[in-house]
């Protein structure tokens, strides 16, 4: 398996869905020392965008439609693989993660809650923030915005 892969939760194979689970394990609670429930309702209501190359994840995000978590769409889990950093992923995956976003749901602006150490990453993506820094896990976060594009 190489390449981009978009699937709803129920269309994902069990191996697609354990690595997807084992990288977020791996970098959100391990690599970053947070307890917290990764796993929970919100991923069968997903659209689970993958990067892959030569059958290991290297790039992960759950796109969700208006109304799943925020009254926008949203993006969540942004995670690349520790062996794939720095190679400018990050910025590849946002940049598909907002265009399958802009094209399912034209009419609505993208929210993320980002940790705040990212906060210019996603400001060069054209996101803006709209909260004062909150901690959620033990990590500084804050609320972003993209605005919907002109239809």
């Amino acid at each position: 398996m190489n390449g981009w892969l978009s699937k709803h939760f129920d269309d994902l194979a069990s191996q697609e869905l354990w690595a997807i689970l084992r990288l977020r394990q791996e970098v959100f609670v391990l690599e970053q020392e947070c307890l917290y429930p990764d796993i929970d309702d919100i991923d069968r209501q997903a659209v689970h965008l993958c990067f892959w190359v030569a059958g290991e994840l290297h790039a992960y995000a759950r796109l969700l439609a208006p109304g799943v978590s925020y009254e926008q769409a949203s993006i969540g889990r942004v995670v690349v693989a520790p062996q794939a950093r720095n190679t400018k992923l990050g910025q590849a995956l946002m940049q598909r993660a907002i265009e399958q976003i802009e094209t399912q749901h034209p009419s609505f602006a993208i929210k993320l809650g980002a940790q705040k150490y990212l906060e210019r990453f996603y400001q060069e993506l054209g996101f803006e923030t709209i909260s004062d820094v909150y901690m959620e896990d033990g990590i500084a976060h804050i609320h972003m915005l993209k605005k919907a594009i002109e239809v």
